[in-house]
């Protein structure tokens, strides 16, 4: 990012003011993290470079999971107390409730790794870790920075996985020009895409500012997107109205556990909105907190505010940042007081006035989040939102060849990808690689297709896939991949393939150029034989006129293969049933007015609980036309946990919402219709917290 441009405090990254090393954090690919932990290894010396643990304790879960065993209870009635299903005796919980919060083992940071000038072990004491090619202190974070060492915190981020996809994908026609055997081998699509100054598509070179990246947004139409896809930032975007680019800035900050903690959401979206004056404890406040309209968001807004009421240095408000964010750990915040008090009043403001800007800070210091943070987080926001809306075929090929990461799933993903108009074909032993590829598209003009690749297919190896390919490239040539093989059983000769693996094919639909369908499929590879010395092919036998699945059967396995299906959603079957029940289409209930009273059903896709959400569930529920955002309140929760937490088809009676352009449904009571779903396997919903 660039400092000046975006008018950030220098001194947030670098200052002549600090006394230890400064706060260095690198996010990398997800996909090639582990290669630079290997390279810091490989440069500095293992000797000199190590991680940082991180000490595990006790939560509610594991606490009674590991009393009921040790007080030996089998290990299913010890998993089942552990979530919730029944209720553990009293010695247990008693025993669990002991052990909260302690030690139960050591593991490793997610990301952070130190460099010393010497031995580590004559600092530390360094112990293998489980993983291979890792060592690891027996120091966790805080200890390593009351130590005074130098921490990297080395972080993976998907998205920059999925975007560097996508930006070698559109710059194909560049990148490898005039060579069609390369272009085939990968699947590419021949559509390059350039950047600002015809220079290649890159995170730099994007046009910005882009109007129509703004109502994507404002549309909080942001499934797959970085940052702005959960459920909170999805309720925010139509009502916060994102115009520029530091809008988004503000969007990742907003919905973070220490705004909401400190109620800083809703009177920032009431001033945006103009529902509320604009106004500021002084003034001389107005310079550190214009740009989030009054209400302090930042912790570089603490920095100006002591640079400017209090007449700290740059640098001084630096370490007044670092102690706000360790003064819960060390109790140190209290050394400004005097400073930061004191200084005011020589400018003018009251002793009462004073004290109140300290205790304030105080408690921004539980929530404050790094603007510059948030400006590297809303650049990606904002350039897979442009991938979003001007190439959505790239972006989702890149999403499914970067997974796992996100909120949403693969079934999720197409859906939403298929309604933006994506044309997505099946995997296919002619046409497909493992990832999945692009085919056809113009510069400029219509999309290409998503080919899904071998990788969607559950169980199948890589190996297996790379083989299939290399056979399609050994027949391919004038005859183009579509003639690759021959038949099934030339398939599994060529390519290598057993039993098993042959059977994956056929159960995925990927054997459909050649065969009539899934049953044909299934029969053509069990008749599938190996080659002998006499006999080079399997006899002929005689043609067997099966009947072709019926949509339901497709379904079937169309789920249990890939876990998700091109054909129909699930849902299309059942709606008679659905009907039946008085339960709405998602699509009906967007014209539905406010405050009416409604039942929605769909496929439970996600639940999230957040901690700041004050018991409250949200649910996405998902049907044929798109999705249901569900609120549930506490007291619902806890009485119906069970249909809440186990049901794969949930029907909801509830209130419809329509507040500034955000729809939800207020659940009042819930229905378990997983029975209508027979032997579909939807796989487990997403839930976080």
């Amino acid at each position: 990012m660039d400092a000046v441009r975006h008018n950030l405090l220098f001194e947030r990254f670098l200052s002549d003011a600090r006394s230890g090393p400064p706060d260095i954090d690198v996010d990398i690919e997800a996909c090639r993290r582990e290669e630079v932990i290997q390279y810091v290894y490989d440069t500095f010396g293992r000797d000199r470079a190590a991680q940082v643990a991180n000490v595990i304790t006790y939560r509610s879960r594991s606490a009674i999971r590991d009393v009921a065993r040790a007080l030996g209870y089998p290990i299913g009635t010890a998993t089942a107390w552990s979530q919730g299903r029944g209720e553990p005796p009293a010695l247990v919980s008693n025993a669990a409730a002991a052990l909260a919060r302690l030690p139960r083992h050591m593991g490793i940071h997610s990301g952070g790794m130190v460099l010393t000038d010497q031995p580590v072990s004559h600092i530390c004491p360094v112990g293998w870790a489980a993983m291979p090619g890792r060592s690891v202190l027996q120091w966790d974070k805080e200890d390593c920075a009351d130590a005074g060492l130098v921490k990297f915190d080395l972080l993976s981020l998907g998205m920059l996985t999925a975007l560097r996809v996508a930006f070698d994908e559109l710059q194909v026609g560049d990148v490898h020009p005039g060579n069609p055997a390369h272009q085939h081998l990968r699947g590419w699509a021949s559509r390059a895409v350039h950047g600002r100054g015809d220079k290649p598509l890159g995170l730099h070179t994007l046009p910005e500012e882009d109007p129509r990246v703004y109502d994507l947004l404002c549309a909080a139409d942001t499934v797959g997107v970085f940052q702005v896809e959960s459920r909170a930032q999805m309720n925010t975007l139509p009502r916060l109205k994102p115009r520029c680019f530091y809008d988004i800035v503000v969007e990742v900050a907003l919905i973070r556990p220490g705004p909401i903690q400190g109620r800083s959401v809703n009177p920032y979206l009431r001033r945006r909105a103009g529902r509320e004056e604009v106004t500021y404890l002084h003034p001389l406040l107005e310079p550190a907190l214009r740009q989030t309209l009054g209400v302090p968001l930042f912790q570089e807004q603490a920095m100006k505010l002591a640079i400017v009421a209090a007449g700290y240095t740059p640098g001084e408000a630096d370490h007044l940042r670092r102690s706000m964010a360790a003064w819960r750990r060390h109790g140190d915040l209290e050394i400004h007081r005097q400073r930061l008090v004191g200084g005011m009043q020589e400018r003018g403001y009251s002793l009462a006035f004073a004290e109140r800007i300290f205790e304030q800070l105080k408690g921004f210091a539980n929530y404050g989040f790094p603007e510059s943070h948030a400006c590297a987080f809303a650049l990606i926001t904002y350039v897979s939102c442009w991938l979003k809306r001007h190439e959505p075929a790239a972006f989702i090929c890149a999403l499914l060849n970067s997974q796992p990461m996100g909120f949403y799933s693969a079934s999720s993903l197409l859906q939403d990808a298929r309604r933006h108009g994506v044309t997505v074909r099946p995997v296919d032993v002619c046409h497909s690689h493992w990832d999945n590829t692009l085919e056809g598209g113009e510069p400029g003009g219509a999309q290409p297709a998503l080919r899904l690749g071998f990788r969607q297919v559950h169980g199948l190896s890589e190996a297996a896939a790379r083989r299939i390919v290399a056979a399609q490239l050994a027949r391919g040539g004038t005859e183009g991949p579509w003639r690759a093989f021959r038949d099934v059983a030339d398939l599994c000769h060529r390519a290598g393939l057993d039993a098993r693996e042959a059977g994956l094919l056929a159960e995925a639909g990927a054997l459909r150029a050649l065969t009539a369908h899934r049953h044909a499929a299934h029969w053509a590879v069990a008749g599938v034989e190996e080659p002998t010395p006499l006999f080079a092919q399997s006899p002929q036998e005689q043609t067997v006129d099966l009947p072709a699945p019926t949509v339901a059967q497709a379904l079937l396995a169309d789920y249990r293969s890939q876990g998700f299906s091109l054909t129909t959603h699930p849902l299309a079957l059942l709606r008679p049933q659905l009907q039946e029940r008085r339960c709405m289409e998602s699509r009906a209930l967007q014209d539905i007015p406010h405050g009416r009273g409604v039942r929605a059903a769909g496929l439970v896709i996600m639940r999230q609980r957040p901690p700041t959400a004050s018991g409250v569930t949200f649910v996405t529920l998902e049907d044929e036309w798109g999705t249901v955002n569900v609120v549930v309140w506490q007291d619902l929760a806890v009485r119906s946990r069970r249909v809440l937490v186990g049901s794969r088809l949930l029907a909801v009676d509830g209130r419809w919402e329509v507040v500034d352009g955000v729809r939800h449904l207020i659940a009042r009571r819930l229905h378990d219709l997983s029975p209508l779903l027979g032997q579909l396997a939807t796989g487990a919903s997403r839930d976080y917290r």
